[in-house]
């Protein structure tokens, strides 16, 4: 299965020591599992879990596209040895936490080239998503990933991202997100729109409140959103079902791409009652590709 045909929209950590939620996750509907040697794992596992995650892409090979493995920082020590143990398993792709800027991603790239010859990988075959909002630094370099190497998505975070400024909370009573960290995910958005990249909605830690996520799943969709990080299997399948157009609006999509079909030429066309532009037809477009009705 190549990047452009792997669904995105639901991508379900599972802490890389645990051999058993990780292939729980495999044996779920996640579009994309995320196996975590990072914020999951103490310091004293991470070997552990270092052999465990590859063990688990060795032994589940028939799902290695959708096996992605999230890393340890670049700033920290644990980096390349994180990758000389998943490597040689093949891992669907690999999450970059806690950037500075791009200049990350290209030193990744780098590494992950070297890892990939040395194992018979494709040079340049294993996709990149990137944590950008994660550190005070990163925030001002959310638009500098057009033509990053590998990047296929960008997603953001506000848990790192308030310590990293010394904040006390990141939510306000009602539990929204205040304003820094919307800022954060606005930019996250805008960023991957700049780089034409895949957008990534950050979790949602009450795993239990599924109301309240099918709500915010569906809300950041409409804002341009494609896709959503979860951290509990009961998750994924709300965010699976928030993430897929549904039928109606297929339809209509498919029916402002024909009628701007039947009059070529025209800039603005009566609709329903209103007027519809350009950006009304690249929107119904940009939908049926989503869906493959393109």
């Amino acid at each position: 299965m190549s990047v452009a045909s792997l669904k995105m929209r639901s991508w379900l950590f599972a802490p890389g020591d645990s051999e058993r939620k990780m292939t729980k996750a495999v044996e779920g509907s996640a579009d994309i599992v995320l196996f975590d040697l990072e914020d999951a794992v103490t310091t004293e596992n991470k070997p552990l879990a270092r052999q465990t995650v590859h063990d688990v892409l060795t032994a589940n090979v028939a799902h290695r596209a959708r096996m992605w493995v999230r890393v340890n920082p670049l700033d920290g020590p644990y980096t390349l040895t994180d990758l000389a143990a998943i490597m040689p398993a093949r891992p669907g792709g690999i999450m970059l936490p806690k950037v500075a800027g791009r200049q990350d991603v290209e030193r990744l790239d780098h590494y992950l080239s070297a890892f990939e010859a040395a194992n018979g990988i494709a040079i340049g075959s294993t996709p990149v998503i990137v944590l950008i909002t994660e550190t005070a630094e990163a925030m001002f370099h959310t638009g500098d990933y057009k033509g990053a190497p590998r990047v296929v998505a960008l997603t953001w975070g506000a848990e790192d991202l308030a310590d990293s400024i010394g904040a006390s909370a990141n939510c306000n009573p009602d539990g929204s997100y205040r304003f820094t960290y919307e800022l954060a995910r606005s930019m996250c958005l805008l960023g991957a729109a700049a780089a034409g990249v895949t957008a990534i909605e950050t979790i949602q830690g009450d795993f239990r409140d599924l109301d309240t996520l099918r709500t915010r799943a569906e809300q950041v969709r409409r804002d341009g959103y494609r896709g959503m990080l979860a951290i509990h299997p009961a998750q994924v399948d709300v965010i699976n079902a928030a993430f897929t157009p549904t039928e109606a609006e297929i339809a209509e999509a498919q029916a402002i791409v024909d009628l701007f079909a039947a009059n070529p030429g025209v800039g603005t066309i009566g609709y329903k009652g209103g007027m519809l532009d350009r950006p009304y037809l690249s929107r119904a477009e940009h939908l049926l590709r989503q869906v493959g009705r393109a």
